[in-house]
């Protein structure tokens, strides 16, 4: 039940009425029987500055940023955590005495999705496929968990190369390093753990995967698409065609959300029985 004393939060985003998470948001809150609503905000661009400062004015304990605010947000942020500095994006805010703190989810619902299917990154040798955003969070992760190896595929080189000095800057050690997609050959071995972070194959643009090869995925033995509509993408059926596991990206945005929900509410811990009822809510809602 909301009452006079509720928590509010929300997201922002342009557009933003496609987002899943006021469905898995509220959910939560009611699931749990807190005090508690989340609402969806269109912001225009040149209106981010005066949404955050609205918001905090107004009380909200807690923001979920989407494209294509998350990094146009973070100029009027009072402190910065530091898994959002290294992704140079924010897509949470937590308030604090003087302003609203950035937080990047992403890399946490990445790494929870993958650990939940068995996927583990510490000593693997890995491919990221993609240099955008969701690359930068995949690429953070795997420096945090310690993969032995990151290979970054990517159609623009130069993309690429920036990101993978970047990490290397900030691990202290040579780990990761571009190629352009069409040298993937260059790969030598095979048992890779993968993670695809393009848009390639997102609906209505499906049937299509970033390398139609199938000889490449023959290296790969475990995957996960940050795609997750439709339910199985192209690089999927070609991932497991060649023998090997992949999940999409619909955990990935589960628990980044989760993670957002939890730092709102640092006395609750959303159990897995709720968690499996917001898959099963949102699948519907995406697959009906």
């Amino acid at each position: 039940m909301i009452t006079g004393h509720a928590m509010v939060c929300g997201v922002i985003g342009n557009p933003v009425g496609h987002s899943l998470s006021p469905l898995m948001h509220n959910f939560c809150g009611q699931a749990l029987g807190l005090d508690y609503i989340y609402v969806p905000c269109h912001v225009q661009d040149d209106r981010v500055g005066e949404a955050v400062r609205g918001a905090f004015a107004l009380g909200f304990t807690g923001i979920n940023v989407t494209v294509p605010h998350k990094q146009r947000v973070m100029p009027y942020l009072a402190e910065l955590d530091d898994s959002a500095k290294s992704i140079g994006a924010v897509n949470t805010l937590v308030r604090c005495e003087k302003g609203y703190k950035g937080y990047n989810t992403d890399a946490d619902g990445l790494g929870r999705a993958m650990k939940e299917n068995g996927m583990e990154i510490g000593g693997r040798r890995c491919i990221l496929l993609g240099a955008g955003g969701a690359a930068k969070a995949a690429a953070y992760l795997f420096m945090r968990e310690k993969a032995e190896s990151v290979v970054i595929l990517n159609r623009s080189l130069e993309k690429a190369r920036s990101l993978a000095d970047e990490m290397n800057g900030k691990a202290g050690r040579q780990f990761m390093q571009a190629l352009p997609l069409q040298q993937w050959r260059q790969l030598e071995g095979d048992s890779y753990l993968a993670v695809q972070t393009t848009s390639v194959g997102m609906h209505p643009n499906e049937g299509h995967a970033v390398i139609e090869d199938r000889e490449f995925y023959k290296k790969i033995s475990q995957a996960a698409d940050a795609v997750y509509t439709p339910a199985r993408t192209r690089f999927m059926e070609y991932v497991e065609e060649a023998g090997g596991q992949a999940v999409n990206g619909l955990d990935m945005l589960i628990y980044q959300g989760i993670a957002a929900f939890e730092l709102w509410n640092p006395q609750v811990k959303v159990p897995d029985d709720v968690i499996g009822q917001v898959r099963e809510m949102m699948e519907e809602r995406l697959h009906g």
